[in-house]
């Protein structure tokens, strides 16, 4: 059988160990050989004793791969099965998960560390510095977990097909280059400047995320496209640049340079002034020297910002959203056709366990139960799949189809059923019941909280320009505690008209029974300590936040009520969902963007550390009193120094991230590239461009590209639907379902050809 087009899909998302594949020797435990016709659908198997406790194993685990999106290609001898189980056994992960994380976090207390309260170098106090040997300790440890889980990934995909996963090749050079900078650096006694493997270290990270790789697998083949319209924005640029310099040239009347002194002096910084105005960040503040002088200078500003700012910067985000979308899909499509060869590869192995089945190729109803009560998976997908199992026990076995078809419901996502109403034999009990189920109650009650919240808010208000010695809240205590009461006598209804178990079958009931068991909880702790309210009774004054200040904080989550109304009105309901599959989909993403992070801080760190330095004389000195600074420092309006940037510096990890992350936002960050490059050299520039470029432009369009293409799935979706279709349209929406239309299913015949090209079963069709 020739190899399908989609194979490629198949075998180029091998490079995470879940798409792994390997060889195993023909004569192995567990191995035999199998013959298939597609024609006669037949099935052969030459069975041996013990094989048949085998045999159920590999379906459960294929099941499993299917459920996870798992690659089918690895060992499948009883040892190796156990093996396979454990190390994706939830605790297992887990622990993997967490030493992943320890390592991430010893770059907040590594030298320089990141454990004092503020980064400000003018009031910094010295922070802690771990003694040699501390963090060591726990990298190597972490480094050991890694040769561990790399050598049961090795193991389990075979030599053969580890030399073809280039991640795995990838996971050991980083593993032993790691090992080697930390034996240096303990032979330095931890003197040494650079830290190497603080930069790997993310990678860790990266490959133990299928979907982060295959997220970024896309990325990589968006960049073509990305980089023509970075290159026509850099001509546009260097274009703007010229014309600029030879509009403000120097004049031979000083007045008339401002513009030219500011921001056009030379190419250097007439290229950094418009790449500024790209973003807006200094818009009109570059145009302004100019602009005075004669009005007509403001058709070369506007022109630069229409076609910069908002032709090719949206341009760039209609490209990354086309093409990723489109790499998407490819990746998805592989994930899909990962589900469907590993429910196939389990219905071959069920079908052919013995002789009888030769001549039907069906899965026995028993057999299908029995592997099923196996399977690791959620219990409600394990009952639904048993039920829809079950309506073939008359057959007594289910064919193909009807195999593939039970496992659907791995689609669909629970909808929570609420359990029956408690019944009365009284008609009056039934009366009320009827009055305080019902959703006028619900309405009443958001009423209520809405008054509480407007009370608390014309409190606030009225008292804003008082202490709060001066604050007179007898009447503010008094109104609290009718709406405490009110709260209680409300959750006592409702747990009267559903009960126990139907109160809370409700989230929204939970939310609401705590915060009022809180409140009422925290006002009998105020009554005990500060004994009745009077009139002048100031609690707040026995401390700086008392605990009736606390309650009114707690009582300020009475708002988030009102997120109930949202699956009441459509469109909010729409947007609620959007956001609610952000939350889903977003994990790959706030991934990546955390590499990058890492990535940059550490390197910042090696360039910038201790860079900017207050002067002597401006030691504890606060913002508020730089106006009273000596005159030998004088500092331009606008700059770092003139706004007190001075805790945004690279002199730790904590402080590098906050840095980063405002030069991300792109608010002011032409004052960090401005003061960075005063300090050290122009070519620092290069590092915030290339910040901004990775951040604000690669992974803010990216997340617009996700967000779009969540919300037109959802709007399409939800086009014709009523309120509540639109509510359950998150229960169905995923990354791997949010293009199930556009989705490809695999034919029989591709899914035949990739289960013969299987490197452990030995399949012979």
């Amino acid at each position: 059988m020739s190899r399908m087009e989609t194979d490629s899909l198949l075998t180029g998302a091998s490079g995470d160990y879940g798409s792994s594949s390997g060889t195993e020797d023909r004569g192995s435990p567990g191995s035999r050989r199998m013959s298939y016709s597609v024609a006669r659908q037949s099935c052969n198997v030459d069975r041996a004793p013990g094989d048949e406790e085998l045999y159920l194993q590999q379906a459960v685990v294929f099941i499993e791969d299917a459920i996870q999106y798992r690659s089918i290609n690895h060992r499948v001898d009883a040892r190796s099965l156990r093996l396979y189980r454990w190390y994706y056994s939830r605790i297992c992960q887990w622990f993997l998960g967490l030493t992943i994380a320890v390592l991430l976090l010893l770059a907040f207390v590594e030298r320089p560390s990141s454990l004092s309260i503020s980064s400000d170098p003018r009031f910094r106090s010295p922070a802690w510095q771990p003694p040699c040997g501390f963090t060591e300790s726990f990298e190597i440890v972490c480094l050991l977990i890694f040769c561990l889980d790399l050598a049961v990934k090795s193991y389990l995909i075979g030599w053969e097909e580890f030399r073809k996963n280039k991640w795995l090749i990838a996971y050991t050079a980083v593993i032993v280059f790691s090992v080697i900078d930390w034996v240096l650096s303990v032979s330095m006694v931890c003197d040494e400047r650079l830290r190497v493997r603080r930069l790997l270290r993310p990678f860790f990270l990266l490959q133990n995320s299928s979907l982060m790789k295959k997220t970024l697998k896309c990325i990589k083949r968006t960049l073509p496209e990305i980089a023509s319209v970075i290159l026509l924005l850099a001509l546009h640029l260097c274009l703007f640049t010229m014309i600029g310099m030879l509009l403000f040239a120097k004049n031979a009347d000083p007045k008339r340079n401002g513009e030219w002194e500011l921001h056009f002096k030379d190419f250097s910084s007439s290229l950094t002034s418009l790449l500024v105005l790209l973003t807006t960040a200094n818009n009109p503040d570059v145009m302004i020297p100019a602009y005075s002088l004669n009005r007509a200078y403001s058709l070369f500003f506007v022109s630069f910002s229409v076609i910069g700012t908002y032709c090719l910067m949206n341009l760039l985000t209609a490209i990354i959203y086309n093409q990723f979308r489109g790499y998407l899909l490819m990746s998805v499509q592989t994930s899909i056709i990962r589900r469907r060869l590993g429910i196939r590869a389990a219905f071959q192995i069920l079908c052919c366990r013995g002789a009888e089945r030769a001549a039907e190729e069906g899965v026995a109803v028993d057999v299908m139960l029995n592997v099923m009560s196996r399977v690791q998976m959620k219990s409600y997908y394990r009952a639904a799949i048993t039920k829809e199992a079950q309506q073939y026990a008359d057959v007594g076995y289910m064919e193909r189809e009807q195999f593939r078809k039970i496992f659907d419901e791995l689609d669909k996502d629970r909808i929570k059923e609420h359990p029956p109403l408690p019944e009365y034999n009284s008609p009056v009990l039934q009366t009320l019941q009827n009055v305080f189920s019902h959703y006028y109650l619900t309405i009443l009650g958001n009423a209520v909280a809405l008054a509480n919240v407007m009370s608390i808010c014309t409190i606030l208000v009225l008292n804003s320009d008082k202490s709060t010695a001066d604050r007179d809240n007898y009447i503010m205590e008094i109104i609290n505690m009718c709406f405490i009461l009110y709260y209680l006598f409300e959750m006592c209804l409702k747990i009267f008209a559903f009960g126990w178990k139907g109160y809370l079958s409700y989230r929204n009931n939970i939310f609401d029974g705590f915060l009022t068991i809180l409140l009422l909880l925290l006002q009998i702790t105020i009554y005990i300590i500060y004994k009745l309210p009077y009139s002048q009774w100031d609690p707040s004054s026995h401390g700086v936040m008392s605990l009736w200040e606390m309650m009114r904080l707690v009582n300020m989550l009475i708002v988030f009520r009102f997120l109930r109304i949202i699956p009441d009105i459509k469109l909010m309901a729409l947007v609620a969902s959007t956001l609610l599959d952000l939350l889903k989909n977003f994990r790959a993403f706030a991934g990546i963007l955390m590499v990058v992070f890492y990535v940059f801080a550490v390197i910042g760190i090696w360039l910038f550390e201790g860079a900017i330095k207050p002067p002597p004389d401006m030691s504890g000195l606060s913002n508020s009193s730089m106006e009273n600074i000596s005159s030998n420092f004088s500092m331009e309006c606008g700059t770092y120094e003139q706004l007190g940037y001075w805790p945004n510096n690279f002199d730790d990890f904590g402080a590098s991230i906050m840095l980063l992350y405002d030069v991300m936002i792109v608010n002011n960050w032409q004052a960090f590239m401005d003061a960075y490059s005063r300090y050290t050299t122009e070519w620092s520039k290069i590092y915030f461009v290339s910040w901004w470029l990775t951040s604000s432009v690669m992974w803010v369009n990216l997340f617009v590209a996700l967000i779009l293409e969540n919300f037109i799935y959802t709007w399409d979706r939800s086009h014709s639907c009523s309120v509540t279709d639109v509510e359950r349209i998150r229960y169905d929406t995923s990354v791997q379902l949010m293009f199930r239309e556009q989705i490809k299913e695999p034919t029989e015949e591709e899914l035949i050809c990739q289960l013969h090209q299987h490197p452990h079963l030995h399949l012979h069709w």
